[in-house]
């Protein structure tokens, strides 16, 4: 043996097992920057080495083409005359020869026709197997001729192999219907218990046998094993070996109860009831094996008399009291529960139970005793309150909370927020609001920092509301206003979940002290008017926005809010007077935009074209001036005009999209293709990234008839807008049917959050009809964007032609509790100036702008 001289050293570390300190941390960084370093140092040279590698393999073992650059260069010099005398390539290819495979091919002969042949040559039916016997065939002592050894009978395998068929399917078959009689479920159930008898599974079961087997006899009074092992019998099928093995564990271990309650389980009903006897004799203060002889009982007196000679047996267990309890009427279960509290003083839950089942006097004498008992449980004091509660003695419930804070202190008890929040949402959920108010005024400022108020404050009226506890949540805004009266944020959340979870009186009284504590925020002011409105009340809705108006005098939002209440209730001319005043004091673009819609809605068309110029004069860079202008100049059929004033319009508004747009479509109205398609392009340099833009410039070239082009857009716009969920609907319904799953799984990828792109999904199965999943889609879609109205439109149509009336009905309350403001069709039917007098009725709008959606394609 060569023995090697070179030592490789110790592989391993030397003091790996010691502990790992601060020190050892700083020195391996040490070790790792200094490792980096002359990694560093050594790159130039690795890298090297490694191109001069590289280049002698390339030498030594070229690539095919570096082998036939020679020749190709050589290429370049032949002439015309050489190329055509380059020879056509032949086929090649070996062509396999066809064989004769009919000789090859054999097909059994039936038995019939070999005993037809054999009959008619004068041959036996009997197959020689070549070897000849002395004794050809003997008789049988029935007198039958039998083959000899060497031969064999086909027509009698035959007849034999029909028979034995027969006689399956005569068992299988029912004599006088025909029909099968296997039972379907007990073939399954049948199916179920066969044990997998491979090779594997036996030599697995056989392994855990040996080892369960040495498990018992080892430690025979260890209790799992013996379980262990008459499962691993009952697994296999074995159950008589199962019960065998668990009776022995009884004789074994009959202090475990465990081994008991399982020998119950493998026997039948009558067998296992005299097991459980025998384990209460051995374990009687075993409360497992008492809840086990109840559960086998199946009278309601005879599980009576297990609970009372168990409760004899263990009368401080909590869980046999309980059980005993239910099974008894309220006069009984009072009695039981009075001796219940006595043997077990330490439960809650039975002290109150006991209250629940006593009159208001007792009860309160029970719930004293019960905090003497146990003076560190808050559910105690809790349902003290709601008692209280329940007897219409309110003013004591807070009393009551209060108390049980200062006693929980003083008996060193940690007074947990949560634990007291999560009370609160029981007692709301129990319907108790009285003492869920007072448990959150109490305890919601207990251990929160000065400057985390309002934010974990909002955050439990948040969770509160989720959780639909809304008497808790109204109690955490209660609360909140009286720490921070003057938040308008706080009054607007608030004043929002009473709009959404209260009643109209809550919320109105709500956003009455809001508007007082807060005079200047236009918001509170606006939804109180608002709602006064709704709710049929002109009058009060215009003293609301007078008083708006003193509190806030130059005002924008209250204005136009006091301009529109008059004009839909019609009253133009108070309108006009209020137009002109807030012209005079305020002097907005805004205010004058809507002066000329209200000229322009009551037909008014010079009056309103001459506000507008008065506005532009004004205010020449707001670009709705120029749409109100071009829209009313096309009204009057001044194209040219109206292109003028778009055309202005651009250059002193570039950013303003729907500039751009209106030209375009004005353009291509009067089939000026080529036009609009360069206002589209010079729209696009100014806005690059504006996917509606795009949108448009597709439109036009599919309407133009220009597919490819549309298509080439479209590949551009995609790559400028990746994110767009616009130009992915686009996109889904410009491709051929069968394509369009793989493009609206593409869109999803992009843009799964994206509303228009669950939109086109749920469009597309509809197409499809499938209906349950564009349901679901389209529910989706409006929960990702409640405020675009396109898919609340098309969700209106898909369940006017699929749903039902109240389907319909619950679809048009969620849209109107949305209202939404945004979407291509939504907004064309609201700013459309035959719908003037309907704007804000989110209903009829609906209905309009379904009937405006374009028929699936």
């Amino acid at each position: 043996a060569v023995v090697s001289t070179q030592s490789t050293g110790y592989g391993g570390s030397l003091f790996g097992g010691g502990p790992y300190d601060k020190e050892d941390e700083e020195a391996d960084i040490v070790y790792e920057s200094i490792d980096k370093r002359m990694d560093e140092r050594r790159k130039i040279k690795r890298e090297e080495r490694l191109k001069e590698e590289i280049k002698r393999y390339r030498m030594e073992k070229p690539k095919i083409q570096q082998q036939f650059e020679d020749i190709k260069r050589e290429l370049g010099t032949m002439s015309s005359d050489d190329w055509s005398a380059i020879p056509d390539v032949s086929n090649m290819t070996r062509t396999k020869k066809n064989k004769n495979t009919r000789a090859e091919r054999f097909t059994p002969v039936p038995d019939s026709m070999i005993e037809r042949i054999a009959s008619q040559q004068g041959h036996n039916t009997y197959a020689s197997s070549g070897i000849q016997t002395a004794l050809p065939g003997t008789a049988t002592s029935l007198g039958m001729k039998t083959p000899a050894p060497g031969e064999l009978d086909l027509l009698q395998i035959g007849v034999a192999k029909n028979s034995m068929l027969g006689v399956k399917l005569d068992q299988a078959s029912d004599s006088v219907t025909g029909q099968t009689v296997v039972d379907p479920k007990g073939y399954l159930t049948d199916l179920n218990s066969i044990t997998p008898r491979n090779l594997g599974d036996v030599g697995d079961i056989k392994k855990a046998r040996l080892l369960l087997q040495s498990v018992t006899n080892t430690n025979p009074k260890h209790a799992p094993g013996w379980i262990a092992a008459a499962r691993l019998e009952e697994v296999t099928g074995k159950l008589q070996q199962a019960r065998n093995i668990i009776v022995k564990a009884c004789e074994v271990c009959p202090n475990n109860e465990d081994v008991w309650i399982e020998a119950a389980r493998l026997q039948p009903s009558e067998m296992a009831k005299s097991i459980i006897a025998k384990a209460v004799r051995n374990l009687p203060q075993s409360v497992k094996i008492w809840d086990k002889a109840v559960q086998l009982e199946d009278d309601p007196m005879a599980k009576r008399r297990v609970l009372r000679k168990a409760l004899e047996n263990i009368p401080n267990s909590v869980k046999l009291w309980k059980d005993a309890v239910e099974l008894e009427e309220p006069g009984d279960a009072r009695i039981l529960l009075g001796r219940a509290v006595e043997c077990c003083p330490t439960s809650v839950e039975l002290w109150c139970a006991l209250a629940k089942l006593e009159t208001y006097e007792n009860a309160r004498k029970v719930l004293n005793k019960a905090r003497q008992k146990i003076p560190t449980d808050r559910k105690i004091w809790i349902n003290a309150a709601r008692l209280e509660e329940a007897n219409n003695n309110k003013e004591m419930v807070h009393k009551i909370i209060e108390r049980a804070l200062t006693s929980l202190k003083a008996n060193m008890v940690e007074i947990n927020r949560e634990l007291w929040l999560k009370e609160a949402e029981e007692c709301d959920q129990a319907e108790s609001p009285i003492t869920c108010q007072a448990i959150v005024r109490t305890v919601i400022a207990i251990g929160v920092e000065t400057e985390d108020r309002k934010h974990t404050w909002m955050e439990d009226a948040d969770s509160f509301t989720a959780n639909k506890a809304y008497v808790a949540a109204r109690a955490v805004f209660a609360y909140t206003l009286t720490v921070f009266p003057t938040k308008k944020s706080i009054w607007q959340r608030a004043a929002f979940f009473e709009k959404n979870h209260g009643t109209i009186e809550q919320y109105e009284s709500l956003l009455q002290r809001a508007v007082t504590y807060c005079p200047k925020a236009e918001v509170l002011w606006l939804m109180r008017a608002k709602s006064k409105w709704l709710a049929g009340n002109v009058p009060e809705a215009r003293s609301i926005l007078n008083d708006a108006f003193g509190a806030n005098p130059n005002s924008e939002e209250i204005w136009i809010a006091a301009i529109t209440l008059e004009s839909k209730n019609s009253e133009h001319e108070r309108a006009r007077k209020l137009l002109q005043k807030a012209r005079e004091t305020a002097g907005t673009a805004r205010v004058w935009m809507k002066s000329a819609r209200l000229e322009w809605c009551l037909g008014n068309l010079a009056g309103a074209l001459q506000t507008i110029q008065y506005g532009l004069g004004k205010f020449p860079e707001f670009p709705k001036f120029y749409l109100m202008k071009g829209q009313i100049e096309l009204q009057q059929g001044n194209k040219e005009k109206a292109r003028n004033t778009f055309d202005l319009g651009m250059k002193r508004c570039p950013n303003c999209i729907p500039l751009w747009v209106s030209l375009a479509t004005l353009e291509t109205c009067d089939d000026n293709i080529t036009k609009a398609r360069s206002i589209l392009e010079k729209a696009r340099v100014r806005n690059p990234q504006n996917d509606e833009l795009w949108v448009h410039a597709i439109r036009l070239e599919v309407k133009a008839g220009n597919d490819n082009v549309a298509q080439a857009l479209l590949a551009r716009a995609l790559q400028t807008c990746p994110k767009s969920g616009i130009l992915w609907s686009e996109c889904i319904f410009m491709a051929p049917r069968p394509a369009r799953k793989t493009k609206s799984v593409d869109g999803l990828k992009n843009c799964d959050n994206d509303a228009h792109i669950v939109l086109a999904v749920a469009r597309l199965f509809w197409l499809e009809r499938k209906m349950k999943k564009a349901k679901e889609w389209f529910i989706k879609a409006v929960k990702l964007n409640p405020d675009l109205g396109d898919t609340w439109a098309t969700y209106y149509k898909f369940t006017a032609a699929h749903g039902t009336e109240d389907e319909l009905k619950i679809l048009v309350d969620k849209c109107v509790q949305a209202d939404p403001h945004h979407g291509e069709y939504w907004c064309k039917t609201c700013k459309s100036i035959d719908n003037w007098r309907i704007d804000g009725n989110t209903e009829v709008m609906l209905k309009l702008c379904a009937k405006s959606l374009p028929e699936l394609r």
